[in-house]
This record gives C-alpha cells, structure tokens and sequence, in this order.
C-alpha cells in the first residue's frame, strides 16, 4: 500500500498493485484494474516513486522507512522457529 492525497486533503492509501495506469491530466489520476478511478495531488512522477520504495522494501524484506509508506514491523518466517513466530504473533494479540 502507498499513502496519497486526494484533492481535498484527505489521506488514501492505495493498494499498488491494483494501479493499471496513471494518468497525467490537469491532475493526476489513477485508473485501478476495476476501473475505478482515483484523483490524487502527487505527480505521476511521485506516486511511481513511491511504488518503487515500496516494492523494493516488499523485496528487501526490510521495514520501510519512507513516512508515505507508514511503519511495520518484519516478522522472520521459519529460519526463526515456528515457535518464534508463534510467540510473535500471539504477541500481537
């Protein structure tokens, strides 16, 4: 998911992967794969930027860093222990 803006200031946060184009009209406007269409302040060069972090933090495996991304928290998969993993998520209630 990216964080975005629409036109009257309100937060949205897009799933990336449902993007199937972006148009660079008088504002910037994303066509999603239902045909939804969703207008947003960032340029098109922006939200492709912020795609770009995200998949590569998505890759990475790593905890972003990128304030429009938000914040999370990497829980290792089966190098730690299925046990570890359990405790983590029982955690986290």
């Amino acid at each position: 998911m990216i964080r975005l803006t629409r036109l009257n200031s309100q937060p949205i946060a897009v799933n990336s992967d449902l993007i199937k184009f972006i148009e660079n009209a008088h504002d910037t406007v994303l066509t999603l794969l239902s045909g939804e269409k969703v207008v947003v302040k960032e340029r098109t060069e922006e939200v492709i930027e912020r795609i770009i972090t995200f998949r590569r933090t998505v890759l990475a495996g790593l905890p972003s860093t990128d304030p429009h991304l938000g914040t999370s928290r990497v829980v290792q998969g089966p190098e730690n222990g299925d046990a570890d993993l359990d405790s983590e998520i029982n955690r986290r209630g």
